[in-house]
């Protein structure tokens, strides 16, 4: 099989669908491999590495999307690509479909096979998602700390404190693996940290993880319109794996809201569940006020820390990019881990939650194969 790796163009996004370990992988295993030049740039993987481990360079995505049978990408196809896309063409990526229904739109009319990352699943578990979650929980402390800061904006605080001065307090939506790692850290840099969440077993175990040095809520509006209030940093984590994310936060819990406070919702890229998350922003643009309060929406958070991201996305996927590059559709046949997450398939919607998100029909891939 021709798999093909472009370049991406979202704003600020320096990820790269494949490092030059899995190109000599799927080399190794008799499979052409095209990348764009300089694909790899920004995740410090050079052209010479990619033609040593087997790569053929091509200059356009266009070269890319015309000789490919399998895409590999990391965000979904913007609207300069979708002319570029072919008729049954096979394409690995994160979707969030039910975000970005013009995007559904294309892949169903093209009868594109679209696999999301977001929605291989496990038992529960999103191996492919997992590992930009984790970035994304860390980089939300991180990027949260600056915007506290005077200079951005924001109340002035330090978030540690210090002797004699109380830390910042940071309330967390969502107690899966975004939250959990967002707390982390924020834990380790001295916050006064509160977690969110629907599963009172989880927040269990959050509490014996964290001790003392976490509160834990159960979600619902009457808890959640108390600790928005508190809140110097306010993050959002919320995940429903294919659909939109549930609109939690209202505009009036924004309104409450300290001047200066900021809010960072990890899930913009399904939609945020803040009522007042009207837009997406980027790296280089990544904030805007409302209420007084200081929004950061930014959807690829990971791509700021392209060389971190991208290996351990790559780490993940490849296994899978092996496998669909042996078999095609056949591997939906093989793996149910991997057919959970086809989107789209012959012009149909076949994962439930984002034709759900989409209202579009739904069709099991079963009946499709």
């Amino acid at each position: 099989m021709i798999v093909g790796v472009p370049k991406e163009i979202k704003a600020d996004e320096g990820r790269v669908a494949a490092i030059p370990a899995g190109v000599e992988m799927l080399s190794n295993e008799g499979h052409e491999v095209l990348i764009q030049r300089d694909a790899g740039f920004f995740s410090g993987f050079t052209n010479q590495d990619y033609e040593n481990a087997g790569a053929r360079l091509v200059e356009s995505a266009k070269e890319v999307y015309s000789n490919a049978d399998l895409i590999l990408k990391v965000k979904e196809p913007l609207a300069a690509e979708f002319e570029l896309l072919q008729e049954g063409q096979m394409l690995f990526t994160y979707l969030h479909l039910a975000a970005v229904p013009e995007v559904a739109k294309v892949l169903r009319e093209k009868k594109i096979t679209a696999i999301g990352y977001e929605t291989v699943e496990s038992n529960g578990y999103l191996p492919l998602l997992t590992p930009m979650s984790e970035i994304a929980g860390r980089m939300a402390i991180q990027a949260g700390s600056r915007l506290l800061e005077k200079i951005h904006g924001g109340r002035g605080i330090l978030i540690g404190g210090v002797p004699g001065v109380p830390a910042a307090d940071i309330v967390i939506l969502g107690s899966g693996i975004v939250g959990r790692n967002a707390a982390r850290i924020a834990i380790g840099m001295g916050a006064q940290v509160t977690v969110v969440g629907r599963d009172p077993q989880r927040l269990r175990e959050l509490s014996e993880l964290f001790g003392e040095r976490i509160i834990t809520f159960v979600s619902n509006n009457y808890n959640l319109a108390k600790v928005v209030k508190y809140a110097d940093l306010l993050i959002s984590a919320v995940l429903v794996p294919g659909a939109k994310a549930p609109k939690l936060v209202s505009e009036e819990m924004v309104k409450s809201m300290k001047s200066g406070a900021a809010i960072l919702d990890v899930a913009v890229d399904q939609g945020g569940s803040i009522d007042t998350i009207e837009r997406e922003t980027t790296h280089s643009e990544p904030t805007y006020f409302k209420h007084g309060v200081i929004h950061y929406a930014v959807p690829n958070m990971p791509g700021a820390v392209p060389r971190t991201a991208t290996v351990s996305l790559t780490n993940a996927t490849l296994p899978y990019c092996q496998m669909l590059a042996e078999k095609g559709a056949e591997a939906f046949k093989e793996d149910p881990i991997l057919s959970r997450g086809v989107n789209t398939f012959k012009g149909e919607i076949t994962n439930e939650a984002v034709a759900e998100g989409l209202s579009m029909p739904y069709v099991p891939l079963e009946e499709l194969l």
